[in-house]
């Protein structure tokens, strides 16, 4: 069966990382036998130098043909000044509300051998594994009204609206239950129902579909305990379902007890678990063109793209377990480096990787 991959490259460091991904697709097709057939189409701050636009219509276009995206990141101090339609980050969320890409499964796992790169102490995050499950396509990132207006007597005023349906709460919902029953059956629904009726909302779905899973346990927790939690006693968690805001600040929050935001991968689904797959962290224009960057959350996010949208679990298995094996021969990049770590660049990273991947077949 032929799978159609579309790669968005993007900004900063991510034609570089991407590189490293499309090395490993070749290595996939070559030696795995997975019949992988890749496009490249622009998205992000070199959309708009391209095209004027961050999303161009033949991405789009490309986008919805095919089986499984792949971005590398979008953005950069050179387009703050740009209206606020044609910035890169507007390109993402409009692709990810035109496919319907509701579900974000941001995974946050500790390679124990990077305890040591974590902020935190060894005994409170060996063993960390949890899965944030971020609602991606509503809440106040897409709500409306927006805008900024100016007042009577020249004062300007912002506002932005918070909004969810019960159809998006659910869908979310079922996606949450139903990854929790995939590990240790224990959900916690994280909002802020104290003191907003959207999360009172929330929380009211989140018990009512709780009812259709009898085996997953579901708790609930405000976002600003759940962000003292993380810190405090991380392993209380399996997964946690929450809203898109809430998500995207818990998830990068969850990705620093890892060691590091350059070693976690994401999943970004529609219903029918066609997705779009990026590491989470930025694009560091900073670092970009310096061989630097971290290319494993890419691969991370290659892994995941074999396991939700082409069925391959196995293959994605042995992805994961080479990135253990790199890191266990003390391969670093910068930002992972640790005492006893050998610091190497982005190419002899996914090299490593490859290699280690090619030993497992």
């Amino acid at each position: 069966m032929s799978h159609k991959i579309l790669v968005l490259p993007g900004d900063g460091i991510g034609p570089e990382i991407v590189q490293q991904g499309l090395k490993l697709l070749a290595c996939l097709s070559e030696d795995f036998s997975l019949d992988i057939h890749v496009e490249q189409a622009l998205l992000g701050g070199v959309a708009v130098d391209e095209c004027g636009v961050p999303l161009p219509d033949a991405t789009l276009e490309q986008a919805r043909a095919a089986d499984a995206i792949l971005l590398g990141a979008v953005g950069g101090p050179k387009y703050d000044d740009l209206p606020r339609e044609q910035r890169p980050e507007r390109g993402l969320l409009a692709l990810r509300s035109e496919l319907n890409l509701f579900a974000n499964l941001r995974p946050a796992l500790l390679y124990p051998q990077l305890a040591a790169a974590s902020t935190l102490k060894d005994e409170v995050v060996a063993g960390l594994d949890i899965m944030i499950v971020r609602e991606l396509t509503g809440g106040i990132y897409f709500g409306q009204p927006r805008g900024v207006e100016t007042l009577t007597g020249g004062e300007r005023r912002g506002f932005n609206t918070l909004e969810y349906r019960e159809s998006e709460i659910e869908r979310i919902g079922h996606s949450a239950f139903v990854t929790a029953q995939r590990r240790n059956r224990r959900l916690c629904s994280v909002d802020k129902a104290n003191v907003l009726e959207v999360s009172e909302l929330w929380r009211e779905t989140m018990q009512r579909v709780a009812a259709d899973y009898p085996d997953v346990e579901l708790t609930h927790m405000y976002v600003d305990n759940a962000a003292m939690q993380l810190v405090r006693a991380p392993k209380q968690f399996d997964v946690i379902v929450t809203t898109n805001m809430f998500g995207d600040i818990l998830s990068d929050c969850a990705a620093m007890l890892t060691g590091s935001i350059g070693m976690l991968p994401s999943a970004s689904l529609d219903g029918r678990n066609k997705g779009l797959y990026e590491p989470i962290h930025g694009s560091a224009p900073d670092i970009a063109g310096r061989d630097e960057a971290n290319p494993l959350a890419t691969l991370l996010s290659i892994a995941m793209l074999l396991r939700y949208s082409l069925g391959q679990a196995e293959i994605a298995d042995r992805i994961e377990a080479a990135v253990g094996d790199v890191l266990q021969t003390g391969c670093r990049t910068a930002d992972i480096q640790t005492a006893d770590g050998r610091l190497v660049g982005t190419e002899a990273m996914g090299d490593a990787v490859i290699a280690a991947l090619r030993e497992r077949q």
